[in-house]
């Protein structure tokens, strides 16, 4: 007998280095995440120090940031009895990384580096980041003293992992993973993983709407499953727009679909699908 699950995607209008302000919005989204029912919330690439820091992901202050505003996350009430699936930068072992953080009740369950990096047209992430290349390896990594007070871990998972749940398995990608021909979904779907996540900062150009559209749904037409696609809407202080389009997939056909343009600093969707 199947249960059901809900699940949320957004898109969020996040600003480089707004810490405050891109922790009001992800607490937005979690909150309205919630009042729908959902169980699990995905948000855009690097939400919570924004996209388009640029050189100022050298710096360490755009890190420790990053950490506080996690901590807030963590400790607020509206994160409860939801997981949260959350973008950062991190540096483990001297090497600066673009992750997701995924939490739940003041745990971290994991740390997901991006492993296939966007480096052509407007992107220039290997500038600033590192891929993780140690295919289906997982290593300890050591949290801040900042956090390790509020979720009482010294270490958690990092690496290329996916989360197992007593109903479902669910696989993360970052951005410019999905436009790959080395997919992670690929071989996710291939070892039993049901709802994919796709976490992205991707601007707008003529057609590549249409582009991401056909992408999401081949990403599940073979294996079948669940994907979740969340993107950053607005211009990041950048010189690019971000158009949002956050989405749903199911085997293969697109069932929800937010706006491309809007004025909503926040714009979430909701799906309720039996597992």
């Amino acid at each position: 007998m199947g249960r059901k699950v809900t699940l949320a995607t957004c898109s969020l209008n996040q600003w480089a280095l707004d810490f405050e302000g891109n922790l009001d919005r992800i607490l937005e989204s979690i909150e309205i995440s919630k009042n729908h029912g959902a169980k699990y919330r995905l948000g855009p690439e690097l939400e919570i120090c924004g996209y388009g820091c640029a050189d100022h992901f050298y710096e360490s202050d755009t890190l420790l940031h990053s950490f506080q505003v996690l901590r807030k996350l963590l400790e607020s009430p509206i994160t409860e009895d939801i997981i949260c699936d959350v973008g950062m930068p991190i540096m483990h072992h001297n090497v600066r990384y673009n992750c997701r953080v995924l939490f739940l009740n003041r745990k971290i369950l994991l740390i997901r580096p991006k492993m296939l990096m966007a480096n052509y047209g407007n992107y220039r992430e290997m500038r600033w980041f590192s891929p993780w290349n140690q295919l289906r390896k997982v290593e300890e990594y050591f949290l801040p003293r900042m956090i390790q007070e509020v979720t009482g871990q010294d270490t958690v998972p990092f690496g290329d992992c996916v989360l197992s749940t007593k109903d479902t398995c669910i696989g993360t990608e970052i951005c410019a993973e999905l436009w790959n021909p080395r997919s992670p979904h690929i071989q996710m779907g291939l070892d039993g993983v049901e709802i994919f996540t796709n976490s992205s900062a991707s601007h707008h150009e003529l057609r590549k709407a249409d582009q991401r559209v056909n992408l999401i749904k081949s990403a599940t037409t073979k294996t079948g499953g669940i994907y979740l696609y969340a993107n950053q809407r607005g211009c990041d202080g950048d010189r690019v727009y971000y158009d949002g389009c956050a989405m749903v997939a199911i085997n293969g056909d697109i069932v929800a679909r937010g706006a491309q343009f809007s004025l909503n600093d926040v714009v979430l969707l909701c799906l309720l699908k039996e597992t």
